[in-house]
């Protein structure tokens, strides 16, 4: 590697793409540089899946322990929550992955400088106090943050950033929003103890998975006591007292709330970071645009994550980063990013997850196409008179019925899910699902029993 600059690499942003490229990179023997003002491990670790699962896990504890209680356990129904308590195991966890970060980024000689950078020239960074310092290969994982809509009052509403400063469950909470990231913190809200109104502009949740499958979740948090309100225009947020009071297309309609979230949207992290002046396109949702290798308009400057705009999933940050490291330090100057069939996982109550194409995108890709499902109750809901659902789904094509989806709702839908991924992956067909023989008594089960 050119000498001339002081660094191979420098990274802007330390969350999961970040960190995966500065890891690898050094392994592969490169000097490299990352600039991350905040704590380590970007969204994912400090306000997006790991503290969301903490909260799920206990969402998901009181439910069950109510359904003990609907079993013959002498337990309440509803048993009281000390979520300061909770929240100091949260942290606990969280400061343990910035510890290790820590301890890595030491062990692999990469310069952390916790500044924010500025791209001045397609080798150069200057850092937030003005020192400049260079690379061959520029590294933009910068990700990206919850927007607010551009309404009067907006300011009133939280985003979800903000759930994680939570000392206690609002009583009446409105989540704005439609996907996963308003369904995930309606579902906690809820089992936590609040009272939810979920305010939807759409037709249906979750546009990008299976509309079956959401239907079917609409229906099981509304036998949560979540209240789903569909086709739903917001127009402005007053201020009454505590209160804050949600106006739509059509009046206010019992629409005063002790806090409202929204769940409107991300934009990518690229302002000020001078790349429109080097010619790099910036999409309008701030996302930075790059090629198949992950690479923008400049050579040497890359994007991975959520700034990349492509799919904003942490996994997929960081398998990005170590195919992008590969090509520019490892020799393998044909690694790249594979985008197709990733599976990802929704953690609503009970989870949703899916691999691959839905019905309606397997229809428009495809003629022939048969559709497999399969809806019931799961044992524990049967035996404690539980309502929900669970609604698996297979999507198949061709003569060969090969498994181009797998839909997935119902409990441990999140644990199941990975070992088919990698079945629809390989190119499995229904023929060999059937063959496969049954783990009883399961949910998973009813995947290979589907007639």
């Amino acid at each position: 590697m050119s000498n001339h600059y002081d660094y191979d690499l420098i990274v802007l942003g330390g969350g999961s793409g970040g960190l995966a490229a500065a890891f690898r990179a050094a392994q592969h023997g490169q000097r490299v540089a990352m600039l991350e003002p905040g704590e380590l491990g970007g969204t994912c670790v400090n306000v997006g899946c790991v503290p969301k699962k903490a909260m799920w896990l206990a969402a998901d504890l009181s439910a069950k322990i109510g359904m003990a209680a609907a079993m013959g356990f002498d337990v309440p129904v509803r048993p009281a929550l000390d979520w300061k308590e909770l929240v100091v195991h949260r942290q606990a966890y969280i400061a343990n992955i910035h510890a290790s970060y820590l301890k890595r980024l030491n062990e692999n000689n990469v310069v952390r400088v916790p500044r924010k950078g500025r791209l001045v020239d397609a080798h150069t960074v200057e850092c937030s106090d003005g020192v400049r310092i260079s690379a061959t290969h520029i590294l933009i994982a910068t990700g990206a943050h919850p927007q607010r809509p551009d309404i009067p009052g907006a300011e009133l509403g939280a985003v979800s950033d903000d759930f994680f400063n939570l000392c206690d469950a609002p009583q009446r909470v409105a989540i704005v929003g439609g996907g996963y990231i308003a369904v995930e913190l309606a579902g906690l809200l809820q089992a936590l103890g609040s009272k939810v109104t979920l305010l939807v502009r759409g037709a249906r949740l979750l546009e990008r998975f299976d509309a079956e499958l959401t239907a079917q979740l609409a229906e099981n948090l509304r036998h949560q006591g979540v209240q789903v309100q569909f086709n739903y225009r917001l127009r402005e947020l007053r201020r009454e007292g505590e209160a804050v009071v949600a106006y739509g297309h059509d009046g206010p309609h019992e629409a005063v709330f002790d806090q409202l979230f929204f769940a409107t949207g991300r934009r990518g992290n690229s302002a000020g970071l001078g790349l429109e002046a080097l010619g790099i396109v910036v999409g309008d949702k701030g996302e930075v645009e790059v090629d198949e290798w992950q690479t923008t308009a400049v050579p040497s400057v890359h994007a991975v994550g959520d700034i990349a705009g492509k799919v904003g999933l942490t996994p997929v940050a960081i398998a990005a980063a170590r195919k992008l490291m590969d090509r520019l330090f490892g020799g393998n100057p044909q690694a790249k990013m594979d985008y197709a069939n990733v599976a990802s996982v929704v953690f609503s109550h009970p989870a949703l997850g899916a691999v691959g194409l839905s019905e309606e995108e397997a229809r428009e890709q495809h003629g022939d196409v048969r559709v497999y499902r399969s809806n019931f109750r799961p044992m524990l809901e049967a035996l404690s008179d539980g309502t929900q659902r669970s609604l698996f789904k297979l999507v198949c094509v061709g003569e060969e019925e090969r498994v181009v989806g797998v839909h997935l709702l119902g409990e441990a839908a999140d644990e199941i899910l990975q070992g088919f991924a990698l079945a629809v992956k390989m190119g499995a067909t229904k023929a060999q699902f059937d063959d496969t023989v049954a783990i009883h008594p399961t949910s998973a089960e009813e995947i290979v029993l589907m007639r």
